[in-house]
Formats: structure tokens, sequence, C-alpha cells
């Protein structure tokens, strides 16, 4: 005896439902309180960088004629010419250049020597103390880490003229070593965020590395460093952006074009006309292209920054 359903009763079990398609969502007061305020917000942040890069397509001469205009005044792309040290000194002059350059590709390399090596170091010294301070038992152990995090509460501008006395005594002054060492060999930042990903760590694969033969160095490197590359990769870029932005320590301890980075060599390019206003265009133009590599990298690496920073132990 066959039995049929009868209109609007249940379907068959295994057979899927029609998918019903939903309309717009209802405009409600709060809706459009949260977007209007998310617009401010984005507005306001991106404002200064198009005031940045208007100022950079502008005739340095004709600025102080519109100083509020909201588009370039007399359009030119003389601005980096100038940064990138390719016009001529005429040229530069016309446009109210003072005739300085910088030698861009040369404090790109200072620039990225000093965060790539920096960074390495603080990473790799960092996740070991870590490491030491989370999965490895030894009597002292959190006193000595409550020692080392509470330089969290010291200001680092206290450490500078300390840090420099000590470049200066061994002779470091003007190379990359007294650039590097001085902020690469501890950072309490990286190793407080660091070791609170690694106690969260689940102890069974660290257990059958430990059955197998391992021993602590190896499950350091072959375990713990593969399973934090999350937070490992955050860390890395927050500390290559603070290196790359870092003006006041290069500015005590390197004098040397041969060592000095990009945002110092910056400085220098804003006062090389004291005879007359300062290069406000190719300064714009300079630092923009100082910033293009940090905004790469946060294109390219944003969304991971972004889920690291909620990060949870492997359980």
């Amino acid at each position: 005896m066959a039995v049929t359903l009868a209109p609007g009763t249940a379907a068959a079990p295994g057979r899927p439902r029609p998918v019903t398609r939903r309309g717009p969502r209802r405009a409600t007061p709060g809706r459009i309180v949260a977007w209007t305020y998310l617009g401010i917000v984005v507005l306001v942040t991106l404002f200064p960088f198009y005031w940045i890069l208007r100022t950079a397509l502008s005739n340095n001469y004709k600025l102080a004629t519109h100083p509020s205009s909201p588009l370039p005044v007399g359009f030119t792309w003389g601005a980096f010419e100038r940064a990138l040290g390719i016009a001529s000194t005429a040229q530069a002059q016309a446009q109210g250049g003072s005739g300085a350059s910088l030698d861009i590709p040369l404090y790109l390399r200072n620039s990225l020597i000093y965060a790539s090596v920096q960074t390495v170091l603080i990473v790799l010294f960092s996740a070991a103390a870590a490491y030491a301070f989370s999965r490895l038992h030894w009597r002292g152990r959190n006193l000595v880490f409550g020692v080392l995090i509470s330089a969290l509460m010291v200001p680092g501008v206290f450490t500078l003229l300390p840090n420099f006395v000590f470049v200066k005594d061994v002779g470091l002054n003007n190379t990359f070593a007294g650039l590097i060492l001085p902020g690469g060999l501890f950072q309490a930042f990286t190793l407080f965020f660091l070791r609170q990903f690694m106690l969260g760590l689940s102890n069974e694969i660290e257990e059958a590395a430990i059955i197998d033969g391992a021993g602590p160095l190896r499950i350091f490197l072959r375990v713990v460093l593969p399973m934090s590359s999350a937070p490992i990769a955050t860390v890395s870029l927050l500390m290559f952006v603070n290196a790359w932005n870092d003006y006041m320590w290069p500015l005590l301890v390197t004098n040397s074009p041969a060592t000095e980075p990009l945002t110092l060599a910056l400085g220098v390019f804003k006062q090389s006309s004291p005879q007359a206003a300062p290069d406000w265009a190719g300064l714009m133009a300079a630092a923009l292209i100082a910033a293009l590599p940090m905004l790469l990298l946060f294109i390219a690496f944003g969304r991971r920054i972004v889920n690291s920073i909620g990060f949870s132990g492997i359980k």
C-alpha cells in the first residue's frame, strides 16, 4: 500500500530542504549609528595619508599660495624625483626644493638590515626564553620571570642613556652591531606574549616526543616552534615595524650614512634647506616611500595579526 505525503508535510529524511533567501537587513537606528561611526573612523584614519599624498604631488613653491586646497597644488612628480635622487639641482630648486636629495636605496638597505636582524634576534631569544619559562620546570622560574617582565613598567626612554654609554664604551658607535644588539637581546613584551601562548599548548604531543627520546632542544625546535607559528609571525611583524620606525636610538648611536636608517635620513632631509622653508613636498614623498614596505606587510599579514592577538592554546 503506497503512502503519499499531503501538501505541507515534512519532506522525507535525507532530502535537502529548500533554501530560503533572506531579504536585505532592515536599517535599524542602531545599525545606522554603527555604520556612521565606522565611516567616521575610517575617514579620520585615511585622511592623513591622503593629505600626505596630496602634498607630495604638489609644487613646493605653490603650496604656500593654496595651503588648504584639497587637490594637489601645481601637480608634479618632482617631489618623488627629488626624494629618489633622480632630479637635478636646477630642477629641484625650480620646484621649491633645496637641491638636496636622498640616497633612498642606501637608506632602505640600512633600515632593512637594522629591522630584519633585530627582529630575528628578538624572536629567537624570546621564543627560547618563553619555552624555558612555560614548558620547563626549574627552581625560581616564576621569580626570574617576574623580574624580567617588570621591564614592561620601565619607559624605554629611561634605558636610552645607559645603552648609549655602553655602546660608546665598547666602540660600537656608527655600526650595525651598536644599533641592533641593545634592543635585539631582550624584549619583555615579546617574551610575555609568547610565554602566554606556550602555556596553553597541549602536553600530549610533547610527552609523545619525550617517549620517542627527544630532548628539550629538539622538542623546542621540532614541536613547540611549529605549533607557535601564528604568534611568532605576529610578534615578528610588530617588532619589524617598531624597528623600521625607530628614530631616537639611531639618532644617538650613528651619524654615518653607511649605517643611518631611513627615518634618520628623513630628518636630515627636512633640515637641508636652512635658508628657506622646508621642502614639504619632497619630505612627504620620501615619507610615502618609507611607509610603502610597511603598508605591503600589513596588507599581506594583517588578517594573521588580528587572528593571533586573540590567541588560544591547542587543546
